[in-house]
């Protein structure tokens, strides 16, 4: 098949958005006709027992990097981990199985490599290879990022985005349709306006799994939501503004995956005014979802509070002046409704092993989705 029918589609799907990015977010012919719910995966694959994985459509093994021009796992156990998720498909036949290249700190030499067209055909061949030999239904790349400054150190370059998208037209071209192809993308005003080319790379891609999350991130030193739903007058970065960017840049509803956090972040030597929020602060480690609950609560000396505006909970430790930001179950609910009404393509979420045992995200997630 020629790239010539993706451009078609691309430019047909940019006429529609261009005559109201707005409007397309509540047409109902817009609406998926099965909404993904896509989990990454950083185990070793030996705690699949804890999952139910018939509420997943997709799961992501991650990461694998480059060696040299082509992809790699890490060690025979990164292999061991990714043939235990491709055998679930034995049991839940609905699930896909993919793996993601690069994630933060991980993609050092893409800028360089992708530079090449002869490494981006390299690549290409070796992703099928690898596919064809240990199963699965596809790849998902997680540069972070091109363009613009990512990880400290990493190369980057204006060149990256035009690179980016030559990079996702040698991989359709060598998977075809046969495979799934996937990227995950920033949910920042500057990766939004930036970083890639979304009218060329949106005919290519099944997903963008929009990382609607760190959108205050480790190198802040001003608090905020992290995963917020809508903007506020304090920050435009949010859910919504950004799939509202991608829709007024003719990505078509379906293909647009939006992101839940099953992580906290967190800042100390925050003032509490505002209960913490946008004030200055230090960045420190945050907590998995499963631990968020029991530690988040005022037996800890945390205040847990709900901002209406943009759709997201937070909380303030008073004696410590900690400040946290998270998704919970009613943020997932709500971000789950969202795609839903919208048309979107799904929910995808950083990570699994986060998630708690009992009444976690993906619980939340799941009954929403299949509410009438």
């Amino acid at each position: 098949m020629t790239l010539g029918k993706y451009w078609l589609a691309g430019a047909l799907a940019w006429l529609m958005a261009a005559s109201g990015s707005v409007a397309a977010l509540t047409r109902e012919d817009q609406q998926a006709p099965q909404l993904a719910v896509l989990g990454y995966y950083t185990g070793d694959g030996r705690d699949l027992g804890r999952y139910d994985f018939d509420k997943l459509t997709h799961v992501i093994f991650s990461f694998v990097h480059l060696d040299g021009n082509r992809m790699a796992f890490d060690s025979d156990e990164a292999v061991a981990a990714y043939r235990r998720l491709v055998a679930l498909k034995n049991r839940h036949p609905q699930l896909k199985v993919m793996f993601a290249l690069g994630g933060w700190g991980g993609c050092e030499t893409c800028s360089p490599v992708f530079a090449s067209a002869e490494n981006r055909r390299e690549f290409a061949r070796s992703v099928l290879a690898t596919l064809k030999q240990y199963g699965g239904d596809g790849i998902d790349l997680d540069w972070e990022y091109p363009t613009i400054a990512g990880h400290p150190g990493h190369p980057y370059s204006a060149a990256d985005r035009d690179h980016f998208t030559a990079l996702v037209e040698a991989l359709r071209e060598r998977l075809g349709q046969d495979y799934l192809l996937t990227f995950a993308a920033g949910g920042f005003e500057e990766y939004l306006h930036k970083a890639v080319d979304w009218r060329a790379l949106a005919p290519l891609v099944d997903h963008i799994n929009l990382m609607s999350y760190d959108l205050v991130n480790g190198f802040s030193t001003v608090t905020g939501h992290h995963s917020s739903l809508y903007s506020t007058a304090e920050q435009r970065d949010s859910t919504d503004n950004a799939v509202r960017y991608l829709l007024g840049q003719g990505v078509p509803a379906r293909k647009i995956v939006i992101g839940a956090a099953f992580y906290s972040r967190v800042w100390k030597d925050v003032a509490a005014a505002d209960g913490g929020r946008y004030q200055a602060g230090v960045h420190v480690a945050g907590l998995p979802y499963r631990e968020i609950p029991e530690q988040y609560d005022a037996a800890h000396g945390y205040q847990l509070q709900w901002d209406a505006e943009a759709q997201a909970p937070f909380a303030y430790n008073a004696a410590q002046h900690r400040y946290a930001t998270f998704d919970n179950r009613r943020s997932v609910t709500l971000k789950t409704r969202y795609a839903k009404e919208h048309g979107l393509g799904g929910i995808m979420f950083w990570q699994l092993p986060g998630d708690g045992d009992d009444n976690g995200l993906v619980d939340a997630i799941y009954a929403e989705k299949v509410a009438r």
